[in-house]
């Protein structure tokens, strides 16, 4: 069984696998999403390059997009093939690429669609659990209405997960930055929606910042699942093992997670990976401490550049502690 407790929200351009080899160092139990990969990209595309995950990284979920129940299929098998326990389906990004595509946000507005998505999914890989990741409503339509025809008619074709990011996404008006902000959280009515459906089980994304919060909100929910504050100040995912009762896991501590991420670095820069590739990931680990401007400045300078190599990350850690990492011995 997924422990849905805790995980970390699929964001383009962010949870990428370095950056999922990365929280990983940070926490062991988290679910880890990709950031989404579309249907045809998984088809058509090389699997290599989009699906490839360093065993250490699970348990991870591999996010699609798509609108065609066939195509989400196929996807579905393949995404299994490389190991990943659990496929979602995006029906929460409002940005316009994606609506051209006729996927994300926009299928809030197709709850017969992607009940049949979802059907194909699990009929392609019956064991693996396929989920949904959706707003509570879109533009104008109104939302405790949407949310709860959505949520029965996908349940009913199989779905037994949903991610509810609490607030609206207007498609039209405003930015993916700004849905992500400016639109009202509404944790209310995903509360109403786990009482009432109780069978279900319901993780609650959106505004989420602390450990604090997480604690309260798992009171009411199955699961909850934080983006920009734990991609921002990843230091927080080094708490989420003891603060949830994880084996008696330890907090482990931004030294420790550098020091545990360095043999992956290694690895990916003798493949040919660009240093900068794998520490832009990193640069808010000691976001609100002393020196974490001069670790920033470190990074972002001389990460980039040609040729550079883990001595930049040995600088980056000397100029914020004052004490270098004896590269020699990871």
């Amino acid at each position: 069984m997924t422990d849905y407790r805790f995980s970390v929200a699929p964001m383009m351009d962010w949870t990428d696998a370095h950056c999922r080899a990365f929280h990983r160092c940070l926490t062991k139990s988290a679910l880890l999403y990709s950031e989404m990969v579309t249907a045809d990209a998984v088809i058509h595309g090389d699997p290599d390059r989009l699906l490839r995950e360093d065993p250490a990284c699970h348990p991870t979920a591999l996010q699609l997009g798509g609108s065609d129940p066939a195509k989400l299929a196929r996807a579905t098998i393949i995404g299994a093939s490389w190991g990943y326990e659990e496929i979602n389906l995006n029906c929460g990004c409002p940005s316009s690429r994606v609506q051209s595509g006729s996927f994300g946000a926009c299928l809030m507005a197709e709850p017969d669609l992607v009940a049949d998505c979802v059907a194909a999914m699990r009929a392609a890989e019956p064991d693996l659990p396929i989920t949904v990741k959706c707003r509570i409503a879109i533009d104008d339509m109104p939302a405790r209405e949407t949310l709860f025809t959505f949520i029965d008619k996908v349940s009913a074709a199989g779905c037994n997960h949903f991610t509810v990011h609490a607030r609206k996404a207007w498609l039209k008006g405003l930015s993916p930055k700004e849905n992500r902000d400016i639109p009202p959280l509404d944790y209310a009515l995903v509360a109403e929606l786990k009482a009432e459906r109780p069978n279900l089980s319901i993780t609650l994304n959106g505004g989420i910042t602390t450990i604090d919060e997480c604690r309260t909100h798992l009171k009411v929910f199955d699961g909850v699942m934080l983006g920009r504050a734990a991609y921002q100040n990843p230091s927080l995912l080094g708490e989420v093992d003891a603060a949830f009762g994880w084996e008696g896991a330890p907090v482990v501590s931004a030294h420790d997670a550098i020091i545990a991420y360095m043999p992956y670095m290694a690895d990916q820069l003798e493949r040919g990976t660009g240093l900068h590739a794998m520490t832009r990931h990193m640069l808010g680990l000691f976001n609100s401490q002393p020196g974490a401007r001069a670790w920033r400045r470190v990074l972002s300078e001389r990460a980039p550049k040609p040729g550079a190599g883990l001595d930049v990350l040995d600088a980056a850690v000397e100029a914020i502690t004052g004490h270098a990492v004896n590269i020699a011995e990871v």
